[in-house]
């Protein structure tokens, strides 16, 4: 299958990136990055360096996607809506009337749900969930599943202050109940299994965040 990814330079779409490659799809990468190696030696990869809020490549005929994942962000607050949701909503109009689309999937966060982080990501975030959402019940008639992946904290160069940091990193991960963040290739599987094998669930934002949410200190 054809699948198309963005944010494929780094972090979860790289590990994305690599999944679907080694299970024997080809990937369609957007980046404004270059691409990144084991994907940018790969014969069934191809990368458009560009922003994804700039015109999207044209994909149609034999490259038209069977599916797409969102995974692009940024780390300057003054972009996050510009980026997280409304780069999104265009990259889903520009490609979800391929033929052959069956699955749709965004990355959002943790925040959405609990409004932990700088205030206009968390609100892209939180507008993703709800887009996808809308999405879901829209595209439903020609069988397609719209989802969403909710990561906590992963271990991504983004988050490299606090990885950096032993002070920082011991406080987030004492704030879940595994004692640890994700790595990107699991959320790169959750991906896989939701696009790929997954066929019934659509409408949903799956938590992936360690227990951090469920975490509680109970005092009686």
């Amino acid at each position: 299958m054809n699948i198309l990814i963005t944010g494929t330079a780094s972090g979860i779409g790289r590990a994305a990136a690599e999944k679907f490659l080694r299970e024997g799809h080809r990937v369609f990468g957007i980046d404004r990055a270059e691409a990144a190696a084991p994907a940018a030696e790969h014969p069934a990869y191809r990368h458009f360096r560009q922003d994804v809020r700039d015109p999207l490549p044209c994909l149609d005929g034999a490259d038209a996607p069977h599916i797409l994942i969102s995974c692009a962000g940024s780390l300057e607050e003054e972009e996050a809506v510009a980026v997280h949701l409304e780069a999104v909503m265009r990259l889903t109009e520009t490609y979800e009337n391929s033929p052959v689309l069956r699955s749709v999937l965004y990355i959002a966060s943790a925040s959405a749900r609990n409004g932990a982080e700088f205030p206009r990501y968390v609100a892209a975030k939180a507008g993703l969930v709800g887009y996808m959402k809308n999405r879901a019940l829209t595209l439903a008639a020609r069988g397609i599943t719209v989802n969403s992946l909710s990561p906590g904290g992963v271990v991504t160069p983004a988050n490299r202050h606090i990885l950096d940091s032993e002070e920082l990193y011991a406080a987030v991960k004492a704030e879940t109940l595994l004692g640890k963040w994700a790595a990107p290739e699991e959320i790169a599987e959750f991906a896989y299994f939701m696009t790929v094998i997954n066929r019934s669930a659509t409408g949903e934002d799956l938590l992936i965040d360690n227990g951090e949410m469920l975490k509680s200190n109970f005092i009686w």
